[in-house]
C-alpha cells in the first residue's frame, strides 16, 4: 500500500519532472518482459529443484521407499512446525438426527485444549458393526459440513454401512476464526483469506496453518476409531478441494488410514506455478520445493496402500499435473508389485465433488474396505439445514463455547519463544535470509542521462545475481569536483515513489542511487497488482510464497538486491565510501535494516513508515502488507528492534514506524519496542507532521555522520 500523503509538499523543479525520468523501462526492447523477471527467476529455481527429484524417483524400489517416506513425512513436519501434543479430546455429542436408516450425530471435540472442533459423525442403522469408516475432511464451500454435496455423499456411505465423520475446517462452519459478531461472519469473508491472514502469523514462530487443520484431522481419526462402531482395520479418507488437500497430507502423515482418495487437488507443482500460482497459506509448506518434493510425493509417502486420484478436466487445479502426478507415481507402484492398488478416475466436468467422482469413490471403498466389486448408487437424500448440524447453541464455536483460535494458539507460541536478544549474528542473518556473500564488480548498463537543474541523472541497470537485473538511478549533484557522501534508497513502490526523497538527498550535496529491489517499481509482476483483496492484503502473494517454498525469502533476494547496490554506488569515483548511507521507505525499509546490519559500509539508516517489529504482527488480528518481508521463523531467532540494536554506534532514524496495518505506531509502543536502541543512544525517533516537508523530515539525518 503506498502512502503519498507524507509527499504533500513538493519543489516547483520537482513537480516539473515527468514520471519517465524515474521509470524508463516500459518501452525499452530489451527489458518488455521486466515484469516477468521475478516469477520467472522463481519458476526456474523450482524446476531445477523438481528436475532432480524426477531423476531421482526413476531409479525408486521399495528400500528407497521406505525412506522417502520419512523424508516426506520430516518435510512435511519441518514446514508446519511440528505436531502438537496429544491431549483429552474431552468429545461429546451435543445433539442426534434420527432417521430411518442411519442417523447423524452432532460432535464436539478438543484438538488442543479450548480449540474447540464441530463435527457430524454420520452412523448407518442397518448392517452389523464393526463398520469401515470415512474420515471426510471438507474443501472450501459454504455451510461447510452441511454444504449439500458433502450430506449426500456422507449419507451415502452410511447407507451402504460405512460410519463417516466430517468436521468443520478453520474459517468455516461453526469455527469462524475472524468473527464479527455484527455481521455474523468473518471479517474477512472468504475464509481463505481468513487461512492466510493468520497463516503469515504462524509462518513469523516457525509454523504453518496446516499445523492446526493438519492436527484437527488426526484428532477427528483419533475420535472415529475411539467409537465403538468402527472397524480400526478399514479406514478411508476422501475430500474435496480443500479436504482432498488434507486428505492428502493426512494419507502421508498417518499410517492408520487405509485407503486414500483425494478429489480436485493433486496436480503438480510446476503446473501450478505457471497457471494458477501457490494457494492459500494451509496448502503450502515452507521448504517444500527445496526439499525437492513434488505433489506425487503425497501419494508415494502412502504406497503402496490403495490410492485414487479424482481429478476434473476443467478444474482450475491443471489436469495436465494430475496426470503427470498420476503416471509417476503409478510407475512406482507397479515397480513394487501394486499396480492395481493405485488407479486415477478424470470427468469432464469442473471444480467439485461431482457425481462422476463420488461414483468412482464409492466403488474404491466397496472394493478395498469391503472387498466387493460393486457400484453404489445414490438416491434422494434428505439435506438437512445448516442449523439443524450445528453442534454448538449458537452457531459459532466462539459464542457458544469460547476458547481459543489460531490467532490466541499462535500468540501464545510466539510469546514463548526465548529470543537471544541483539546483536544478531552475521551467521543467523545470512542463514535465514539464504543470502550468499558476493564479491566482484557488477554488470551495469547504462541506459541514459538526464540532466536537471543543479543534478543530473544516470538511468542505469544493473545485475544483481544472474537472471534478476535491478533498474535505477543515479542522481549526481553537480557540485565542485571531489568525492561526496551517498545514499542507497529503496521505497516498496519503487524509485519513482521515493521522489521526494532522492530530490531532498540530491539537492543536500549526496550521490543518490534508488534501486527497484526485485518485485518492486518497474520490475513489480502485473498479477501483484490484480484483483481486489489479495493483492490488499498480501502484496504479491504468488512470488512470496514461492519465494519461501523454495527457501529463499524475498526480503534475503531483495537484500542480495541491496548489497549489490551498494557495490555500485561505493565504485563511483564520485562518491566517499566511507560516507554511505541508507534511507527505506514503507515495506522497503526491512529489507534494507537487513542489509545495513550485514554491511558496515551503510554509515546511517533512515527508515520511514516501515513495520516496527514482527511481533506486533502476531499480535494484531488483521494486518496488511506484511507478507513480502516474510522470514519463516524469524521470531525463534531475532525481531527488528533487534537488528536496530545490532546496528550500534551506528545511527538509526525511524520516522513514523507503522503497525501491522501501515498506520503508524504509538510513540509509546516504539519506545517500548526499542528500548535497547534507545539504552544504547543510536536511535532517533521521528514523527511527520502534516504538510511538513521532506527537506526538514530528513535535515537532521542529513547533517549528523
Amino acid at each position: 500500500m503506498r502512502h503519498y500523503a507524507c509527499l504533500l509538499v513538493l519543489t516547483a523543479a520537482l513537480r516539473a519532472q515527468a514520471p519517465s525520468d524515474l521509470e524508463f523501462l516500459a518501452n525499452h526492447t530489451d527489458y518488455r518482459e521486466i515484469r516477468n523477471m521475478l516469477p520467472a527467476y522463481l519458476k526456474r529455481l523450482a524446476s531445477d529443484r523438481l528436475t532432480e527429484r524426477r531423476r531421482a524417483i526413476e531409479r525408486f524400489g521399495q528400500a528407497t521407499l521406505d525412506n522417502h517416506r520419512r523424508q516426506v513425512r520430516e518435510a512435511i513436519l519441518r514446514g508446519i512446525g511440528g505436531l502438537p501434543e496429544r491431549t483429552p479430546l474431552n468429545a461429546r455429542v451435543t445433539g442426534v438426527i434420527e432417521r430411518e436408516d442411519h442417523k447423524i450425530e452432532k460432535i464436539v471435540f478438543e484438538s488442543q485444549p479450548g480449540f474447540y472442533v464441530t463435527a457430524n459423525l454420520y452412523l448407518p442403522k442397518r448392517g452389523a458393526s464393526p463398520y469401515p469408516a470415512v474420515l471426510y475432511p471438507l474443501g472450501h464451500e459454504p455451510g461447510a459440513k452441511a454444504y449439500p454435496i458433502w450430506q449426500r455423499m456422507l449419507v451415502t456411505l452410511a447407507r451402504n454401512g460405512y460410519v463417516a465423520l466430517a468436521w468443520d475446517t478453520l474459517g468455516q462452519g461453526e469455527r469462524i476464526q475472524l468473527y464479527d459478531e455484527d455481521f455474523r461472519a468473518s471479517k474477512l469473508v472468504q475464509s481463505t483469506l481468513e487461512h492466510t491472514m493468520q497463516g503469515i502469523q504462524c509462518l513469523l514462530v516457525g509454523d504453518s496453518l496446516a499445523r492446526y487443520t493438519i492436527w484437527d484431522g488426526i484428532r477427528a481419526l483419533d475420535y472415529l476409531l475411539s467409537r465403538p462402531e468402527v472397524d480400526p482395520k478399514r479406514v478411508a479418507i476422501t475430500g474435496n478441494s480443500g479436504g482432498g488437500t488434507h486428505t492428502a497430507y493426512l494419507a502421508a502423515l498417518d499410517d492408520r488410514l487405509h485407503v486414500a482418495a483425494p478429489s480436485c487437488y493433486l496436480t503438480s507443482w510446476m503446473r501450478l506455478l505457471e497457471t494458477i500460482g501457490p494457494q492459500d497459506a494451509e496448502q503450502c509448506f515452507p521448504g517444500w520445493l527445496a526439499a525437492g518434493l513434488d505433489h506425487a510425493d503425497f501419494v508415494l509417502a502412502f504406497a503402496p496402500k490403495p490410492y485414487l486420484v479424482l481429478a476434473a478436466i476443467r478444474d482450475f487445479f491443471s489436469i495436465a499435473g494430475a496426470r503427470a502426478t498420476y503416471e509417476e507415481a503409478r510407475l512406482v507402484y507397479q515397480r513394487l508389485g501394486a499396480g492395481d492398488r493405485i488407479s486415477m478416475t478424470e470427468a469432464d466436468d469442473g471444480h467439485g465433488y461431482t457425481l462422476p467422482r463420488r461414483l468412482a469413490a464409492y466403488r474404491w471403498f466397496e472394493k478395498w474396505l469391503k472387498g466387493a466389486e460393486r457400484d453404489l448408487a445414490e438416491s434422494d437424500v434428505p439435506i438437512a439445514r445448516e442449523d439443524e448440524l450445528w453442534a454448538t447453541k449458537t452457531g459459532q464455536v466462539v459464542t457458544s463455547l469460547g476458547g481459543e483460535t489460531v490467532f490466541t494458539l499462535n500468540r501464545k507460541r510466539a510469546d514463548a519463544l526465548r529470543r537471544p536478544g541483539p546483536p544478531v549474528a552475521r551467521r543467523t542473518l545470512l542463514d535465514l535470509l539464504a543470502v550468499a556473500e558476493t564479491k566482484g564488480p557488477v554488470p551495469v548498463k547504462p541506459l541514459g542521462v538526464v540532466s536537471r537543474e543543479g543534478h543530473r541523472i544516470e538511468k542505469l541497470v544493473y545485475e544483481s545475481e544472474p537472471g534478476i537485473e535491478i533498474p535505477a538511478v543515479l542522481a549526481i549533484p553537480e557540485t565542485p569536483a571531489g568525492r561526496k557522501p551517498a545514499a542507497i534508497v529503496v521505497h516498496a513502490g519503487g524509485k519513482a515513489a521515493a521522489r521526494a526523497e532522492i530530490e531532498t538527498l540530491v539537492r543536500s550535496g549526496m550521490v543518490v542511487l534508488a534501486i527497484d529491489a526485485r518485485g518492486w517499481g518497474e520490475t513489480r509482476p502485473a498479477a501483484a497488482t490484480k484483483g481486489a483483496d489479495w493483492p490488499r492484503y498480501f502484496g504479491d502473494y504468488d512470488s512470496a510464497m514461492t519465494a519461501l517454498l523454495l527457501d529463499k525469502p524475498l526480503v534475503g533476494q531483495r537484500v542480495t538486491d541491496i548489497l549489490r547496490g551498494l557495490d555500485v554506488l561505493a565504485a563511483r569515483p564520485e562518491v566517499d565510501a566511507a560516507r554511505i548511507c541508507a534511507v527505506g521507505m514503507q515495506a522497503g525499509g526491512v529489507p534494507l535494516l537487513h542489509a545495513a546490519v550485514l554491511d558496515e559500509r551503510i554509515r546511517k539508516v533512515a527508515l520511514e513508515r516501515t513495520l516496527a517489529a514482527y511481533g506486533c504482527v502476531v499480535r494484531h488480528r488483521i494486518h496488511r502488507g506484511v507478507f513480502e518481508n516474510v522470514i519463516f521463523g524469524v521470531l525463534k531467532a531475532y525481531d527488528l528492534p533487534d537488528l536496530a540494536a545490532t546496528l550500534a554506534p551506528r545511527k538509526l532514524w525511524l520516522i513514523d514506524p507503522a503497525n501491522p496495518l501501515g498506520e503508524p505506531t504509538s510513540v509509546n509502543e516504539v519506545r517500548t519496542l526499542y528500548a535497547a536502541s534507545l539504552k544504547a543512544g543510536n536511535l532517533h525517533l521521528i514523527r511527520r507532521q502534516p504538510e511538513q516537508q521532506t527537506a526538514a523530515v530528513y535535515r537532521e539525518f542529513i547533517e549528523v555522520w
